[in-house]
């Protein structure tokens, strides 16, 4: 990126190690901050990471999904979310000890990525030092994505490895240069050992490689970029076909004809298309249309950090015939589609907002040059000052950043921070395995392997129990629906003895004998 930096314009040179710097320095004081990974996919690509650190391998003390679940705990790890993360946590562990500090030390140079990605895409849209800082500093600090950079999620390392690629796919075909569709590909397999959605990407670069060009430049490109992505995905391929048969994980597409995203925790799993069809069409369009709404609100809150969607979609409108950007330009309508209209509820609990960190750079980089052609038409007309119009808005859209940034830090810093009361209060002796809402997070503070609550009626907990060994069921207010008799002690099975409830969580002990009794 330095390099193709330099030969366009030389004088931005100097400025990448500048913003790199700065973005270091901002993630360091915000990681500093947080205390615990937040919230449930956090804690489980930190709990994997630790795992691996503390040299049991690749193994997974707390389930949350039954899909692809083999019996007994603990079970091999990623066999639905992808390891890249955790592998990231791990390195940060392996330097600086295993302790959560350590693991966000490794997510922050991808966070300096972004926001050198901003930088040079402020660069080549704009032609201009100052659209080049305030796309950095719109994509530094970025509104309700900023408290996520600094976790062990998916969202730093989707961004910056989904953002590069999607550059550099554009570069590639702008330069003419199969190199740069390598290094595409190359990111979008690193996107996808983050997230399952990072196979769009590959699809994003087989279309911008082989549009509207001779059909031998168009396969040298694609296969340049399929071939550097396959190279990074075939370890992990060969990992998931020795541990379930299988090339892929399991239950990714499936999700596309869930009816509630509570049927992710079904047991037995059973989400299909014929469950999905006999939903009733009326049912499948209002769900639609639900999510339709609740993306749109997503986009314009997330990603537009609400006050920048007219300036952006103007910038893009206006570079809508730049090669940089076509990548870009394809990617970002098929992640709504697809998180609105086929995995609807994955995309509307925040598959969007997670595949959408991608986007960031581009968007913050648009907001830059949309706001600048505003400015120049209004000059012109207003007879205004454009360089004191210039001083003034774009101080006025970096503040604005800033506040909205700082404000979802510290609404998300402080919700994280006191995150681990509610598991520590439990009192859960050291041996129990719990089925809980979230396994995940009580192993991290507690250290209790457990299993996800079941979007299932109370006689599964039987068939569970035997399966995983667990001991105790413990429900709070949002509990799956099926379990609504249990949580009002209406329809309680014999071997389970209520041991306590205080308005807020109820919990239950299992006996071993009636689970014998029951399976007998």
């Amino acid at each position: 990126m330095n390099m193709f930096l330099s030969r366009v314009a030389p004088v931005y040179r100097r400025d990448v190690p500048r913003v790199a710097a700065l973005a270091l320095l901002i993630g360091a004081v915000a990681a500093a901050q947080i205390d615990h990974p937040g919230y449930t996919d956090a804690f489980y690509y930190y709990n994997a990471a630790r795992r691996m650190a503390s040299g049991l391998g690749m193994t997974d003390a707390a389930i949350w999904t039954y899909i692809g679940a083999p019996s007994g705990l603990p079970i091999p790890s990623h066999l639905y979310w992808q390891p890249l993360p955790s592998l990231i946590a791990f390195g940060g562990m392996s330097f600086f000890g295993v302790n959560f500090d350590a693991a966000q030390l490794a997510f922050l140079p991808l966070y300096a990525l972004l926001a050198v990605l901003g930088y040079a895409l402020g660069a080549l849209l704009g032609k201009s030092r100052r659209i080049a800082w305030l796309s950095a500093l719109l994509t530094t600090f970025s509104g309700y994505y900023f408290p996520y950079w600094f976790t062990t999620s998916t969202i730093t390392p989707y961004g910056a490895f989904g953002a590069l690629s999607l550059l550099s796919m554009g570069i590639g075909r702008k330069a003419n240069a199969r190199t740069w569709f390598v290094l595409s590909g190359a990111c979008a397999a690193l996107a996808h050992l983050t997230r399952s959605d990072g196979l769009l990407l590959l699809v994003t670069l087989l279309i911008v490689a082989l549009w509207r060009v001779p059909l031998r430049t168009g396969a040298l490109r694609a296969t340049a970029g399929v071939v550097a992505y396959a190279a990074l995905m075939t370890p992990w391929w060969l990992r998931t076909l020795t541990v379930t048969g299988a090339l892929l994980p399991v239950g990714g597409l499936e999700t596309a004809f869930m009816r509630s995203y509570d049927e992710i925790a079904n047991y037995p799993p059973s989400v299909n298309l014929e469950h999905f069809l006999s939903w009733g069409i009326e049912n499948i369009v209002e769900s639609r249309l639900w999510a339709l709404s609740v993306n749109v609100g997503r986009f314009i809150g997330e990603q537009g950090m609400v006050a920048f969607v007219p300036l952006m979609l103007f910038g893009a409108w206006r570079k809508r015939h730049e090669p940089i950007l076509s990548g870009f330009l394809i990617y970002a309508p098929l992640l709504f589609i697809l998180m609105t209209f086929i995995f609807t509820f994955p995309g509307a609990r925040g598959g969007l907002f997670h595949s959408g960190a991608a986007l960031m750079p581009f968007w913050a980089a648009l907001s830059v040059v949309g706001l600048n052609d505003v400015l120049v038409y209004l000059a012109a007309r207003r007879r205004w000052r454009l360089s004191q119009a210039k001083i003034i808005f774009g101080s006025a859209t970096a503040a604005w950043a800033l506040l909205l940034s700082l404000m979802a830090f510290s609404n998300q810093r402080d919700k994280w921070n006191n995150s681990g009361t509610f598991y520590r209060a439990l009192g859960l002796p050291r041996e129990a395995v719990v089925m809980i809402n979230d396994p995940s997070a009580l192993y991290y503070f507690t250290g209790n392997m457990g299993v996800v609550l079941p979007n299932a009626p109370p006689s599964a907990i039987s068939d569970l129990a035997a399966r995983y060994g667990v001991t105790h069921v413990l429900l709070d207010q949002d509990h799956t629906k099926p379990m609504e008799t249990l949580w009002r002690r209406q329809d309680v099975p014999f071997f389970l003895d209520h041991m306590y409830y205080d308005g807020k969580v109820r919990i239950y002990r299992v006996r071993t004998q009636g689970i014998d009794r029951e399976l007998n």
